[in-house]
């Protein structure tokens, strides 16, 4: 057998991220044609066009409460969005396996948990939901919700949705990766910052919570939704921080 490897730090000439080693997210943002705006300043489009969407259907239908809950979601998901840049940033930083790289960003998994959480949220308040008492949908917007509210709450029910599976699926890969590989102290740090990263965006959904109260069904997902991703985010770093202390013994992958 070969010598053992030890993940290290990058040099500081190390090329910018190619497609394949970002988020969709960032892939799209960067592609667009024509248009060259630093991921940050995306962030805080995003941000703007979400909330004056909100505040504009609130005044013109007069439904300042529910203009509340749009507010939260919507600072949850853009919160989410810098949270994918800095995990991203981090990951992307330090001489990690090829392997892990390519199953966080290339494999593109967490679009399809966004998937999976956005149709069953969908199909939750808009079927299951209606036959179990006062629905939520009819709680925030009345018994005719207006088909512009609608239409933009789905859109922001979607950003939250890549958002949450996004952070599904870092924190499984992370998981993998601690268990799988070492790292030599520098980039334990960096791989544990980015670990904290993901587990702090699920406590940044708990703002959601308040909205939840008389919906156990949607507050006990988000809940357990936040308790495994902190669960298994937490045994990584738990994991990183006992194999980095120990020799490196593994090849690269």
């Amino acid at each position: 057998m070969g010598g053992a490897t030890e993940y290290g730090d990058l040099p500081d000439h190390a090329e910018p991220p190619e497609y394949g080693e970002t988020w969709v997210y960032e892939s799209i943002v960067g592609a667009l044609p024509g248009i060259d705006v630093s991921r940050p300043f995306a962030v805080g489009l995003q941000l703007v066009v979400f909330e004056v969407g909100v505040l504009l259907l609130a005044w013109y239908y007069d439904l300042w409460a529910a203009a509340v809950a749009g507010t939260a979601a919507v600072v949850v998901a853009a919160a989410g969005s810098v949270e994918m840049l800095r995990i991203g940033s981090l990951a992307r930083s330090v001489d990690a396996p090829e392997s892990y790289r390519r199953l966080l960003f290339g494999s593109s998994i967490e679009v399809v948990l966004a998937v999976l959480a956005y149709v069953a949220l969908v199909t939750h308040l808009f079927v299951f939901d209606p036959r179990s008492g006062t629905p939520l949908v009819e709680t925030l917007f009345g018994p005719e919700p207006p088909v512009a509210v609608v239409y933009l709450t789905l859109l922001v029910l979607w950003d939250l949705c890549y958002r949450i599976g996004t952070g599904w699926w870092a924190s499984v890969v992370a998981l993998w990766r601690s268990a799988r590989f070492r790292f030599d102290p520098g980039t334990v740090r960096t791989l544990r910052r980015a670990d904290l990263e993901t587990m702090g965006f699920g406590f940044v959904q708990l703002l959601l919570v308040p909205f939840l109260l008389d919906h156990p069904v949607l507050l006990a997902a988000l809940v357990g939704h936040v308790v495994a991703v902190t669960a298994v985010t937490g045994l990584s770093v738990v994991l990183l921080h006992r194999k980095g202390r120990e020799p490196a013994v593994s090849a690269r992958t």
